[in-house]
């Protein structure tokens, strides 16, 4: 049986959910040892602004939400000071607060995520895709890797200097 994946706008109502996927990513990161997110940041004043502002969005798997993200058109002020290069300076979308739900852990979809992320991109004419992390958040690092992002340099960013990548779309 094939599963529905599609990627929508986060609703006031997925709040409580997506904080409580948030709050299982964070525990991932400390049991991994990982210094990323374990500084209260983020939290659930950080959600409910991520769907004031339409930068929420989920994916679901047969109309159950899987994967929270933030997606930022051209506003990230820390990606203005790079040690390092862009790939390009026109118009792009940042990804940040990407978080699985433990129920849906190891199925690829954060592949699938960053797939529906760039056909979003492309869909809305952005020339490209830039996102951060942590230096010790090697799953992230791997599937950027295989996703085809390019490193570019590195940006301070929430308390800590983080490794950006960049992938033009069109």
């Amino acid at each position: 049986m094939t599963q529905e994946i599609k990627l929508r706008k986060a609703e006031i109502e997925d709040r409580d959910l997506i904080w409580e996927i948030i709050q299982q990513a964070i525990e991932r990161r400390r049991i991994d040892g990982s210094t990323q997110w374990q500084n209260g940041y983020p939290n659930l004043d950080t959600v409910e602004s991520d769907i004031a502002k339409n930068f929420g969005f989920v994916l679901t798997v047969d109309g159950e939400i899987a994967v929270y993200v933030a997606l930022i058109f051209n506003d990230e002020p820390a990606y203005s000071t790079i040690e390092g290069a862009w790939l390009s300076d026109g118009e792009f979308v940042v990804v940040h607060r990407v978080a699985v739900h433990e129920k849906f852990a190891g199925q690829g979809l954060v592949k699938k995520l960053f797939d529906h992320i760039e056909s979003f991109t492309k869909e809305n004419g952005v020339q490209s895709v830039k996102v951060d992390t942590n230096y010790d958040n090697i799953a992230m690092l791997k599937i950027l890797e295989k996703q085809g992002y390019s490193y570019c340099g590195e940006v301070f960013l929430a308390g800590g200097m983080r490794k950006a990548f960049e992938k033009i779309i069109i």
